[in-house]
């Protein structure tokens, strides 16, 4: 019989014991929960914290999938080692996710980092990439309320030292196949790969170490080798455990309109995992228990949680196969490329002028000024229809228009509208709005009217050039040496008498008493002789046969009654050297779709020469004190003659400073294209049709070439500019717009319309009054 006392004893020990187990349980229990919620708070601490960035890469880019291996072993450095091995639990590493999200529309690849990390990764990325466009986006939103959402989580099947296949071992890119799958989505389907990474300390790569080792010694025993570990199997955990590491959560997401096409969404691209499948390990689907978690892990990005740590750990080679940037041999549809590449501004770039844009090259937003004096040696855009050209043109105009300097803008759109309804109050006197289709109060608009002698033969020559533009572009002879001859002799003689107009040329040719009444007023001999002896003494036929022509020609624009009581006018309305240098807003409507094409060429070709003989008449005035003027004309190879290469190559001195935009190079004829690409300073491009893209690739190359030209955004372009009178290579720039965003007042131009007709228009009546006795109609 046992002892009480022993009993006793014994009793008390196991009570002793049983507490202590207890205790430990509950230290356990507390330690467990504690962990977990120190290592939540700490993952929803870091979620808060990442940017997303979203990369996009150009379509000829050749860049090879170790190039995503080496930025990953990069990150692999970030792993922050604790002070003591057993507080490991508690140390949380930093994390990053890669992902892959496909829609109806594109398929666009993400990097996730904490922001500390951010420059780190996008200098990484540049380095590879130098064409890259890296961008902070809002992360894609990929939920809907009313779509079913299908999930798969994959792992590692087996021991982590023991590697997949990879890239090197797959014939194709493995990235084909999951963007073949992603690129059939239909509408309102989603679908996306998340990697979620964090750095480890390398105690999976000893292990595979370690069991290359120990096999080794134990098959080197031929009494007890078994052989059930090839020498392939080995080199492959030897390859897998040399890398650098991550611990990986790797997430499918499958969003439809209904459960069947979400779960056939979802079945096919967990199919594309399978190409990863190696003799000794796979990537196969782990258990979700609970899916609001599993939500709460993709949106927050959250990395492995404790108790599945060191499961799935993937080598840099083995994520760089399922997670990287597409190159040229990836003919996926709907990919995410980078249409158009970018280019940084000079470092030296003005910080204040006029201001076009932002120049925002990794990372860095520069604002795009324009000096006045780089201004002075022209502007010239070119973009196709719908682009933003027109905006451009009217933002800057109007930018100097409320920095009180001149401006002339030449509009065959509508853009004007937009113009004057953001004319700044105190500059209003300032403007003169010629509006040919304003019939009731017509402007006029002298062709012949010069100041001096010396510029008759140059409005001559510009009649000449609008004859050749509108009636023989191609220089066939139809307008050839007898008509110029003939024209030049004629609008000299009627220029003699003080006043004349364009309606006295036709009177000039069809009354033969008229032309008797002007001769004792022609001062020059050769001019006289003309008509004393060539026309005296050439028979009637032939002379018909060149004045009837010129009339032809000329009276269509005489017998159109809103053209005659503009061209009609002795005195014009308004004085170009005068709006020159006191800084006036000439806002020229040449709408085709009220005055009609032909109308609106004729006036546009016969008002820009006379710009050019007024900016050239201030010779009589020191260059210091010439006002800057801006001339703007939109679609302006409708207008172009050789005259306007006399502009380009001239005006400079004079300051008229052109800003001029058209659709098509090829718009333009030989001699004014010429002109344009040899004296213009800065070359502005948004995106253009091929032929122009061939032809403008030489302007900016190397820095952009034809595929970048072809694929522009709206609103997006292609910059070659001075800095100070230094050309400066090619650089992108997001056009701002900044008037456009502004609120148009519609009241402030209609009130300025009224106000200018009022100032500037004559009465319809005496206008036509006038007319009629001058001309004996």
């Amino acid at each position: 019989m046992i002892p009480e006392y022993i009993i006793t004893i014994f009793l008390s020990v196991i009570g002793y014991l049983l507490s202590i187990i207890l205790l430990l349980c509950l230290l356990s229990v507390f330690f467990y929960f504690f962990t977990l919620w120190y290592r939540w708070k700490d993952r929803e601490k870091h979620s808060l914290n990442l940017v997303t960035l979203l990369i996009a890469v150009p379509q000829d880019n050749e860049v090879k999938i170790d190039a995503t291996e080496n930025i990953l072993a990069s990150l692999g450095t970030l792993y922050k080692s604790p002070k003591f091995k057993f507080l490991s639990v508690f140390n949380s590493q930093p994390s990053f996710s890669l992902e892959i999200v496909g829609t109806h529309d594109d398929i666009k690849f993400y990097i996730c980092i904490p922001k500390k990390y951010q420059d780190l990764v996008e200098k990484q990325f540049y380095s590879v990439y130098a064409g890259a466009d890296i961008r902070v986006v809002d992360e894609p939103n990929i939920f809907f309320e009313k779509g079913h959402v299908e999930y798969a989580w994959l792992g590692l099947k087996k021991t982590p030292f023991y590697p997949i296949k990879t890239y090197k071992e797959i014939p194709t890119d493995p990235l084909s196949s999951i963007t073949s799958v992603l690129s059939k989505l239909g509408q309102g389907e989603t679908m996306a790969i998340q990697m979620v990474l964090s750095p480890t300390d390398g105690s999976w790569s000893k292990a595979g170490k370690g069991f290359i080792s120990s096999t080794k010694k134990s098959e080197s025993n031929a009494e007890k080798a078994s052989y059930k570990v090839d020498a392939r199997q080995l080199e492959a955990i030897e390859n897998k455990s040399s890398k650098t590491g991550f611990e990986t959560a790797l997430r499918l997401v499958s969003i439809a309109p209904d459960r069947d096409t979400a779960k056939r969404n979802m079945g096919n691209l967990k199919a594309c995992f399978t190409q990863f499948e190696s003799p000794w390990n796979k990537l196969s689907g782990r258990k979700i228990r609970l899916n609001s978690l599993f939500v709460d892990d993709f949106i927050y990005k959250y990395p492995i949680i404790f108790w599945h740590k060191g499961m799935t750990i993937l080598s840099v080679d083995e994520i760089a196969s399922i997670f990287h940037l597409p190159n040229k041999s990836i003919e996926t549809p709907n990919l995410h490329w980078l249409k158009a590449k970018k280019a940084a501004a000079p470092p030296d770039s003005p910080e204040s002028g006029l201001y076009i844009g932002d120049n925002i090259y990794r990372g860095v937003d520069t604002k795009i000024h324009l000096t006045d004096s780089d201004r002075q040696r022209h502007f010239y855009i070119v973009g196709q229809t719908g682009v933003g050209k027109s905006w451009l043109l009217a933002d800057m105009a109007l930018q100097d228009i409320k920095a009180g300097k001149g401006v002339c803008f030449i509009d065959p759109h509508d853009t004007y509208e937009s113009i004057l309804e953001r004319i700044p109050p105190e500059r209003v006197d300032d403007v003169i709005y010629f509006d040919p289709s304003q019939t009731d109060r017509p402007m006029g608009f002298n062709v012949m009217e010069c100041d001096r002698d010396d510029q008759k033969d140059f409005v001559t020559s510009s009649i000449i050039n609008l004859m050749y533009k509108l009636y023989d572009p191609y220089k066939t002879g139809i307008v050839g040496p007898r008509f110029e001859h003939a024209i030049r002799n004629i609008m000299l003689t009627v220029m003699s008498e003080p006043g004349a107009t364009f309606i006295e040329i036709v009177r000039c040719l069809t009354d033969p008493s008229y032309v008797q009444y002007l001769l004792p007023k022609v001062q020059d001999p050769m001019v006289k002789r003309y008509w004393t002896d060539q026309i005296a003494q050439t028979n009637d036929f032939h002379k018909s046969e060149v004045l009837d022509y010129i009339v032809s020609k000329f009276g269509r624009f005489i017998t159109n009654t809103m053209m005659r009581n503009i061209i009609g006018q002795s005195t014009s309305s308004f004085n170009f050297r005068e709006a020159m240098d006191n800084g006036k807003i000439l806002i020229i409507n040449l709408a085709k779709g009220t005055i009609g094409e032909e109308n609106s060429a004729f006036l546009g070709l016969v008002l820009i020469p006379k710009i050019l003989i007024a900016a050239m008449s201030r010779q009589d005035t020191p260059e210091a004190n010439r006002r800057d003027f801006y001339l703007y004309v939109d679609e302006f190879q409708n207008f172009a003659t050789q005259d306007f290469a006399i502009i380009l190559s001239e005006a400079r001195k004079y300051h008229l400073n052109l800003t001029v935009a058209n659709q098509f190079v090829s718009q333009m004829d030989e001699e004014v294209k010429n002109a344009v690409f040899g004296n213009v300073g800065s070359i502005c491009s948004f995106r253009v049709g091929i032929s122009d893209a061939d032809f403008l690739s030489h302007q900016f190359q190397p820095t952009f070439g034809e595929h970048d030209l072809l694929n522009l955004g709206t609103g997006e372009i292609y910059l070659k500019t001075l800095v100070n009178g230094t050309p400066k290579p090619p650089f992108s720039v997001k056009v701002a717009a900044i008037e456009k965003q502004k609120p148009g007042n519609p009241k402030m131009a209609e009130m300025i319309k009224k106000l200018s007709s009022l100032k500037y228009g004559r009465p319809l009546a005496i206008v036509e009054s006038d007319i009629a006795k001058r001309a004996r109609l």
